[in-house]
């Protein structure tokens, strides 16, 4: 039995390593387009309750202020979960660990926080073969770039991840076959966004929810260039605006996807 669609998802933001935090970091050549600029304003409008911070993987002293001070406006901005990603640079279990130890003691309120870490590590494990079993006893920790076949995930399984993150535009066909062997074996999942624009949205949206996420899912269209979907947003307005931290998935409906693009104006 499939089961029935829910009204909404949790949805996460994308933190980059370069986008101002609030006014202070702002240099004034910023955009003015309606859109926010800066991480307060995006909590703000969009009710944000999950963030993804992208960290370097290379410079622990930025890695460990950076999560200091999303942390910060987190507790004072009411958001619940966080989730780090290091991207691909790391090299030693030791980097993330102690990061990851370091903050536990200084800002715990941060560490707990922190739902799960993304692939810190090199995304070829054929050739990067990192036991990573201390990393997953901290913090459950999630392949991403190695995540694209199932093979991959069974070798993650065997070093230490225990974690896999689906990605639809890596195809549909490669992230059902990983979700299936990743929940075979009790592994965690998520979906995560490399920018789903127009149409692509909805197939994203809906694998978060047939998954059985360990939080919704991570939806950045909206931040990069969400005048792309303005003709679909028009039906679907709930899946292009982040609204109260979620996204609305009520509009979906009918054959296929559920696209309903007899009344999208695409063509």
């Amino acid at each position: 039995m499939v089961p029935d669609l829910p009204e909404s998802l949790p949805v996460w933001h994308l933190v980059g390593g370069l986008d101002p935090l609030d006014s202070s970091e702002l240099r004034g050549d910023e955009p003015d387009d309606g859109y926010p600029v800066h991480l307060r304003e995006w909590i703000r409008r969009d009710g944000l309750t999950c963030l993804k911070i992208k960290l370097r993987g290379n410079d622990s002293e930025w890695d460990y202020r950076r999560l200091l001070e999303v942390g910060r406006i987190s507790a004072e901005e009411g958001v619940d979960h966080l989730t780090t990603d290091f991207n691909c640079t790391v090299t030693e279990p030791a980097y993330v660990n102690d990061i990851l130890d370091h903050l536990a003691r200084e800002d715990s309120s941060t560490y707990d926080r922190i739902l799960y870490v993304e692939q810190p590590f090199p995304y070829d494990l054929e050739m990067h073969r990192i036991p990573v079993h201390s990393v997953a006893d901290r913090k459950p920790l999630f392949m991403d770039e190695s995540a694209h076949d199932w093979k991959h995930v069974r070798l993650g399984r065997e070093l230490g991840w225990n974690g896999v993150a689906l990605k639809t535009c890596k195809t549909q066909t490669g992230a059902l076959l990983s979700l299936c062997w990743a929940k075979a074996h009790g592994m965690s999942l998520m979906v995560q966004d490399l920018t789903n624009p127009m149409l692509a949205q909805i197939p994203h949206a809906l694998l978060g929810h047939h998954a059985g996420t360990i939080m919704g899912v991570e939806s950045n269209g909206m931040q990069f260039y969400p005048e792309a979907s303005i003709r679909e947003a028009r039906v679907h307005p709930g899946l292009y605006q982040r609204r109260e931290g979620r996204l609305d998935l009520s509009t979906i409906r009918g054959p296929g996807f559920g696209y309903r693009m007899e009344e999208i104006d695409r063509l």
